[in-house]
């Protein structure tokens, strides 16, 4: 099992945001608690509901994301005639 197959996506769950299996706790949610200097300890300590694989795929899943956005940032830029190679 991937660390990614923790994270589901429900329309009918926190209005379709991204979220740790078998919770509401969004991955939003956890990454603000990791930016505001939390270690995956901490965070499994104040939410017993969590795994450190749940804080762990949380934030894979925001790294993808942020990848993702940043590739079709830069493909729409090509198509738009903004970057030159």
């Amino acid at each position: 099992m991937s660390l990614l197959d923790r994270i589901t996506v429900d329309p009918e769950i926190c209005h379709g945001a991204p979220t740790v299996r078998g919770t509401r706790h969004t991955v939003e949610m956890i990454v603000e608690l990791l930016s505001a200097d939390m270690t995956a300890d901490e965070i499994v300590s104040d939410y017993s509901d969590l795994g450190r694989d749940d804080v762990l795929a949380a934030s894979e899943y925001a790294v993808r994301a942020k990848r993702r956005t940043h590739c079709d940032m830069a493909i729409q830029a090509l198509l738009d005639g903004g970057l030159e190679y």
